[in-house]
C-alpha cells in the first residue's frame, strides 16, 4: 500500500505558507482530517500502525484532541481495546469526560501527525501523572523533527521544511502564513 498515494488522492497533502502549532512556519502541511473523512482508507493506514505496535500488550490507546481523537477511536477499534482522549482546558492538557487511566496500564499515544511532539508528550504527562505507563507514541505521519524519547511508530515518515519566523523564505517575499491546526497559540 502507498501511503503517499492515498494521502494525495484525499488532497491531504496541502503546499502553501503555514504557521504550525509550534509556532515555526513551513512550505508544506499535512492535514490528516481529510484523510480520516474516509474510514475504508483511514482504516487501511492505521493497519500498519496497528502491525507496528500489536505485540506492546497495550491497553489503553489516548490520543490527543483534536487531530489524534479519530486515530487514536480507529487503532483502538482495530486492536479491540480502549481509546480515549485528552483535550486542551485553559490552554492545560486535561484528561477529562470520565475518562479513567487505571496504574500500570500499558498506553500508545496515537496523533495523526507528530511534527515537535509537543501534544503528545503533554499527554504522556497528564497519562503518567495518574500512574499510567506511556510505551510509545503512534502516528499516520512522522515529520522527524520531534525530539520524543519515546519509541514512534508511524505509517509513513515525511520532511517538509521547516522555519523560525525570522528564517522564513516565505515570510521574507511578503506571504502571511495560514494557521490550519487546532492549538491556540
Amino acid at each position: 500500500m502507498d501511503v503517499l498515494e492515498i494521502l494525495k488522492e484525499c488532497h491531504a497533502l496541502l503546499e502553501g505558507h503555514f504557521l504550525l502549532s509550534s509556532g515555526k512556519h513551513s512550505n508544506r502541511y499535512c492535514q490528516c482530517a481529510k484523510l480520516l473523512q474516509y474510514p475504508d482508507k483511514a482504516e487501511k493506514i492505521i493497519s500498519i500502525v496497528k502491525n507496528k505496535v500489536s505485540s506492546l500488550n497495550l491497553d489503553v490507546i489516548a490520543g490527543p484532541a483534536m487531530g489524534g481523537i479519530t486515530a487514536a477511536y480507529e487503532l483502538g477499534r482495530q486492536l479491540g481495546i480502549k481509546a480515549i482522549f485528552t483535550e486542551r482546558e485553559n490552554n492545560v492538557m486535561t484528561l477529562r469526560r470520565g475518562f479513567e487511566i487505571k496504574p500500570g496500564e500499558r498506553i500508545l499515544i496515537m496523533e495523526d501527525v507528530v511534527t515537535t511532539g509537543k501534544s503528545s508528550m503533554e499527554t504522556a504527562e497528564v497519562l503518567e501523572a495518574l500512574g499510567g505507563v506511556v510505551v510509545g507514541i503512534g502516528c499516520i505521519v512522522d515529520r522527524k523533527v520531534s525530539e520524543i524519547h519515546l519509541p514512534v511508530y508511524s505509517a509513513i515518515e515525511l520532511y517538509f521544511d521547516t522555519y523560525d519566523q525570522e528564517a522564513c523564505p516565505m515570510c521574507k517575499a511578503g506571504s502571511k502564513p495560514v494557521k490550519p491546526g487546532s492549538r491556540k497559540f
